[in-house]
């Protein structure tokens, strides 16, 4: 038999300030009870899996989950949970056949607000219930509060990044937003109008905040400034798009970089996406973008 675990279950999905308390709060247990630390984690959460609209309701893909929580947890255990697998138990199966007979719980941490089991049957107070009938030590961790004590959760960070506000949202995940992507061919229009930028491939579900950013670009293991615009161009598009287009235009570079994977980190936004009466004025705004991304690039 494997041994005993002390475990935190969620979708932990940003890897945000209030999951980093948690993460250390199970840290503390575990020496406290000498039992080893395991994060059981969804790779996507099950409401993006349900959901008849998943494009962009997500702030990490699940190989970004993996990296910030291997960043947090160090050495600390973390094993992927397949929703599928599971989606049809109830409460009472998953806490029988999962954390007890596969993980062999010694320990349950979990937030105020967990839900589990078919149709979200399960909970919090659920599990303290349950734990206390078996004699399994059981805490749950308070809501984690921001500076404005608001408190601090995956879907009032996706509402943040919707409305542009990228200084707050990374506030409270405390750690830069990021996108990676592969470049692909786009139509070349930013090339002919002095402005070369990269067409980015990313993934479906990941959330786009809309608007022009300063961004840092790391192309291999060499990191450039540049700017992001993410939207669906209204000035020259007019077919409708599921999700909106991701460019890239990277400050004093000229390399083609076609099928390779780039990381944009986002720093500020400089303005929303306008439309324009025509090309040339789309062009002195690009210039315009240029030098707002310096000034604010220039000290990083």
């Amino acid at each position: 038999m494997i041994r005993k675990r002390f475990i935190t279950v969620g979708s932990f999905d940003g890897v945000h300030l209030g999951h980093q308390a948690l993460l250390a709060q199970l840290e503390k247990l575990s020496v406290r009870y000498q039992i080893k630390p395991l994060v059981l984690y969804f790779p996507y959460p099950p409401k993006t899996l349900l959901s008849p609209t998943p494009a962009m309701t997500v702030l990490s893909t699940p190989p970004e989950k993996k990296a910030l929580l291997k960043k947090v947890l160090g050495n600390t255990a973390c094993e992927e949970l397949n929703f599928q697998l599971y989606r049809e138990l109830t409460p009472e199966q998953f806490f029988k056949k999962v954390l007890l007979g596969k993980y062999n719980c010694g320990g349950i941490l979990a937030g105020p607000d967990f839900t589990f089991g078919k149709n979200h049957a399960g909970n919090s107070a659920w599990l303290q219930q349950k734990c206390a009938q078996l004699n399994i030590p059981f805490e749950m961790l308070p809501y984690y509060n921001g500076p404005r004590g608001e408190k601090i959760s995956s879907s009032l960070i996706r509402k943040t990044l919707a409305a542009g506000d990228i200084r707050a949202a990374q506030a409270m995940l405390g750690q830069p937003y990021t996108a990676q992507g592969r470049v692909i061919t786009g139509h070349k229009l930013g090339r002919k109008l002095g402005f070369p930028t990269a067409n980015l491939d990313i993934n479906f579900y990941k959330l786009l905040p809309l608007g022009v950013y300063a961004v840092r670009v790391c192309v291999g293991r060499s990191w450039y400034k540049g700017i992001c615009n993410i939207g669906y161009r209204p000035t020259v598009n007019t077919i409708s798009a599921p999700v909106p287009l991701t460019e890239v235009h990277i400050l004093d570079f000229n390399k083609s970089i076609y099928g390779r994977r780039i990381e944009v980190v986002f720093v500020d936004k400089m303005r929303g996406e306008v439309k324009f009466d025509g090309l040339d004025a789309l062009k002195a705004q690009l210039s315009q973008d240029k030098q707002t991304a310096r000034n604010i690039l220039k000290n990083i």
